[in-house]
């Protein structure tokens, strides 16, 4: 049986997305239960420290994201073409990372010196700071995997990188070591990920070496100009996300960090997957190639994205709402209970999160990163306004209205973007998630009556859980081959 050249095929399973996003998730799935055993021990150990550690992890995320997302967008465009010595490139751009971090460094330094934190801050702030930029590094490595389809890789040396970091985390906080001591498990972790990236973008892929080669040196300097509105790009969107946390350690301290941080942990757990595995991982490498030669193949592609994201951010918001105390309290404990409610008016952010980061990465593989420079610099201003009006007067309360206003309006902006330009949101994807949430909460509020919690929230879920499976049929039918 073959397929004729004009017969559409899936837009989903001929790609393989499923295999692939499943395993990275796998090895996701690994590091994210080790991280959340680690920081739930942590936080019911000594809150203090759980709020400090949070605070360092916030600040390591910058630079991380300087480095990573700010260079790997281009990096994949640059290994999707057919011609040039890849080599050279990936080389390129790991002496450019190499420097983004130790400048970013640098700078952590110079801010937590003018912040004037305690001696035992400082320092847990600049291991941890140095352990995660490391994995800006790994990652380039791993990028060249990505484009070759080779995610099963990457997701091997991540597993077992994150058991052994981890376990020197756990073993260091039984064994009730200092905080500076236990923050060398990213150094043990990215360390190990950094060594097996380069040894198997090396061996099993097809970039030969990773010397600079004839002019190649020179035209580093190039790649970095050419990448700079990326970095620009990472900075604006990290700060934007980790700015309150500045503003609450400064009006309230270590205290309401841990707090904020232990609700926003849940909300992020559920964001990480589908914004980092499959649309940075995943779709964007996809996203990339079929711009360039499958114009068609791009569109459906698309539209399936939105469609399964709509559908999914509604059922996962709603889980979160009505079950914020029993998580929260199930994970933390009972003396967390400013994150119980706070999680309540964190939960829209999911499906802004969800739709922005698909037409982020949808306008980056268009090469329209400059309109979304301009997005990203509005909303890093209008969240450092909203910080500065709301956390001094209400601390928690501020810092979650804060990240979710912003969130709202930017991914208004970047949505409206990629509507105007190409038709991001068809009523087709959004009718039949709409009939599934009124659905689900009529019955919500009609078996709430019978007064047992649990039955009505199986309700509110049960139209989302049929829609799934309607839409996993369609894209089975699909995915058969045709005959010609």
């Amino acid at each position: 049986m073959t397929q004729s050249p004009g017969t559409p095929q899936a837009g989903t399973a001929s790609h393989g997305i499923i295999g692939k996003f499943l395993h990275l998730a796998s090895a996701q799935t690994i590091r994210d239960v080790l991280h959340t055993c680690f920081f739930i021990y942590l936080a019911r150990v000594d809150q203090s420290h759980y709020g400090e550690f949070q605070l360092a992890f916030n600040t390591a995320m910058i630079v991380l994201f300087l480095g990573e997302f700010g260079l790997n967008q281009p990096l994949v465009s640059s290994l999707s073409k057919k011609y040039g010595n890849k080599g050279d490139i990936l080389a390129q751009y790991t002496l450019i990372k190499g420097l983004i971090l130790v400048l970013g460094w640098l700078g952590v330094w110079v801010f937590i010196t003018q912040q004037r934190y305690t001696a035992g801050l400082t320092n847990l702030i600049q291991v941890i700071t140095a352990g995660v930029g490391l994995e800006a590094l790994a990652s380039s490595f791993f990028v060249a995997c990505r484009v070759q389809g080779r995610q099963d890789l990457e997701a091997r040396i991540r597993s077992v990188a994150a058991v052994c970091g981890y376990g020197w985390a756990l073993g260091t906080l039984a064994l009730g070591f200092a905080p500076h001591w236990i923050a060398l498990f990213k150094l043990i972790e990215n360390g190990i990920s950094l060594v097996g990236g380069a040894w198997v973008a090396v061996n099993k892929t097809d970039i030969q070496s990773l010397a600079l080669k004839g002019k190649a040196l020179a035209r580093t300097w190039n790649t970095a100009k050419g990448g700079l509105v990326f970095v620009l790009l990472a900075f604006f969107s990290i700060l934007y996300n980790k700015a309150n946390l500045f503003f609450l350690q400064k009006f309230s301290g270590p205290y309401a960090v841990a707090q904020y941080s232990a609700t926003w942990e849940v909300v992020d757990a559920i964001q990480i997957p589908i914004s980092s595995l499959l649309m940075k991982s995943v779709l964007f490498p996809l996203f990339v190639g079929l711009w360039r030669h499958d114009k068609e193949g791009f569109d459906r592609l698309k539209d399936n994205s939105v469609k399964w994201l709509l559908g999914a951010s509604i059922p996962v918001m709603f889980f979160l709402f009505v079950e914020s105390d029993r998580i929260i309290g199930l994970i933390y404990g009972k003396s967390y209970v400013d994150a119980m409610w706070l999680q309540k008016w964190l939960v829209p952010s999911v499906m802004f999160s969800f739709v922005h980061n698909l037409a982020a990465y949808l306008m980056m593989s268009q090469h329209r990163q400059n309109a979304l420079f301009w997005i990203y610099a509005g909303g890093l201003a209008l969240n450092i306004v909203m910080c500065a009006l709301l956390i001094p007067k209400m601390p928690l309360l501020g810092a979650g209205l804060a990240i979710v206003i912003t969130k709202g309006v930017v991914c208004c902006c970047t949505t409206y973007s990629c509507q105007r330009e190409m038709g991001l949101i068809k009523w087709r994807a959004v009718r039949p998630v709409l009939t599934a949430t009124l659905l689900g909460a009529g019955l919500y509020f009609g078996l709430g009556l019978l007064g047992i919690r649990e039955i009505a929230e199986a309700g509110g879920l049960a139209p989302f859980g049929v829609l799934g499976y309607k839409w996993w049929r369609e894209m089975k039918a699909q995915a058969l081959p045709k005959a010609a």
